[in-house]
C-alpha cells in the first residue's frame, strides 16, 4: 500500500460575508491527513462540484433543506468524485473503487461508509459525468410537471449547471420549442448553437416580458424556473391557459448582491394565476429515489450524441475559491468542477 501524505489541503470559510462571498471570506489551508475510524472511509477527490447554492449556506438558510449550515473556520461541502484509499474490514468498499460522496472543497475526505456511493461506471464511464445535476431537472420535467410532446418549454437560467441540461432534456422528451433565459448575448449564441435552445432571451437588454412574447408568440406551457423574481413574472405573462410552472431554484435572491441568500422575494399579480389556471409547483428532486432510470437514459442518450454534459474544469484547488465567485457571477455555462 503507497504510503500516504502527512497533509491535505481543503477550502475553509474563514469569515461570513455580509453579502456575497468574496476571495478574503476563504483560504485554501494545509491540514493534517487524518486516519478513518470505524465505519469511515478514506477517499482522494479526484473532483468536485462547486455550486452557486453554497451561498445560503454560508449565510445560514438551509432550514427545510438538506444542507449544512457552514460556520467560520468550517471546510465547504459539495458533491465530489474520488478513490478509495481505505475502507474498514467488512466493507463492501475496496481500495480502488471509485465513489460519490457530499465532503468536496478538501483533498482528501474521511467520509462515513454509508454516504459513500460506487459509481455506476457502466452507464457513465467518465467519472466527471457523475457530477451532472441532470437527475433534478429530469425529475422536475417528469414527475414535476410531467412535459407532453409539442410543449412550448422556458427555461430560467439556460446556462446554469442545471439549466444547460434542462434544455436538452425537454427536447428529448418531445417538447416542441425551448426557450432559455441567460445574462448576455454571447452566453445566449452558445445555447442556441450548443445546447440546442431554439431561443434565448437576455436579462438586462430590452423588457424581458417582451423578449418572452416574441421568442413564445403562442406562449410557454411549461416553465422551469431556477431563478424567481422577473423571470417568474415574464413567465406568467407569457403562460398559455394550463400552463405548468415547476420551481426547483431562486437564484433572484440567492444571488443578490443587495440581499442576504436566506430569500427571494417576488410580487406577482394573482389574476393570471386565477384566470390561465396555472398551476405552480415547488419541486425537489430529493423527494424521488428512482434516481437510477435518469443515470440509464443519461448514459444513453451521451453514448447516441443526443446530449452533451456542458461543464468547466479547473484545475487546482488553489483555484477552487476564485472558481465559486465566477459561478455566483454567472460566468460560466454548465457545471463548474475542480479537477485534482
Amino acid at each position: 500500500m503507497a504510503a500516504l501524505p502527512a497533509t491535505q489541503r481543503e477550502v475553509r470559510l474563514v469569515a461570513k460575508p455580509d453579502g456575497l462571498p468574496r476571495l478574503e471570506h476563504l483560504r485554501v489551508v494545509e491540514t493534517p491527513l487524518l486516519p478513518p475510524g470505524g465505519g469511515e472511509v478514506l477517499v482522494r477527490n479526484r473532483f468536485f462540484h462547486v455550486f452557486a447554492t453554497l451561498r445560503i449556506l454560508i449565510a445560514g438558510a438551509t432550514r427545510d433543506t438538506p444542507f449544512p449550515v457552514l460556520n467560520t473556520g468550517d471546510t465547504l461541502v459539495g458533491a465530489a468524485i474520488g478513490e478509495v484509499v481505505r475502507a474498514p474490514e467488512g466493507s463492501t468498499l475496496r481500495p480502488g473503487d471509485l465513489v460519490s460522496h457530499w465532503l468536496g472543497w478538501r483533498e482528501y475526505a474521511v467520509v462515513p461508509t454509508d454516504e459513500c456511493a460506487r459509481l455506476d461506471c457502466e452507464a457513465l464511464p467518465d467519472p466527471i459525468t457523475h457530477l451532472e445535476q441532470g437527475w433534478t431537472a429530469y425529475a422536475a420535467l417528469t414527475r414535476g410537471v410531467q412535459l407532453r410532446p409539442g410543449d412550448t418549454v422556458f427555461v430560467s437560467s439556460g446556462g446554469s449547471g442545471i439549466g444547460s441540461i434542462a434544455g436538452q432534456i425537454a427536447k428529448r422528451l418531445g417538447a416542441g420549442r425551448v426557450i432559455a433565459s441567460t445574462s448576455s448575448r454571447q452566453k445566449a449564441h452558445r445555447l442556441v448553437t450548443e445546447l440546442g435552445y431554439d431561443e434565448a432571451v437576455v436579462r438586462g437588454a430590452e423588457p424581458l416580458a417582451e423578449q418572452l412574447a416574441k421568442a413564445a408568440p403562442d406562449g410557454i406551457d411549461v416553465f422551469f424556473d431556477n431563478v424567481g423574481g422577473e423571470q417568474l413574472r415574464a413567465a406568467v405573462d407569457a403562460a398559455r391557459p394550463g400552463a405548468r410552472f415547476v420551481l426547483v431554484g431562486a437564484l433572484s435572491g440567492q444571488l443578490s448582491e443587495d440581499g442576504t441568500g436566506t430569500s427571494a422575494p417576488v410580487e406577482l399579480d394573482s389574476l393570471p394565476l386565477i384566470h390561465k389556471r396555472i398551476v405552480m409547483r415547488g419541486f425537489s428532486s430529493d423527494d424521488f429515489d428512482d434516481r437510477a432510470e435518469w443515470t440509464e437514459r443519461f448514459g444513453a442518450w451521451l453514448r447516441a450524441g443526443e446530449m452533451v454534459f456542458p461543464h468547466v474544469r479547473i484545475k487546482g484547488i488553489e483555484q477552487a475559491p476564485q472558481a465559486l465567485l465566477e459561478v455566483i457571477e454567472g460566468r460560466h455555462i454548465g457545471a463548474v468542477i475542480v479537477e485534482l
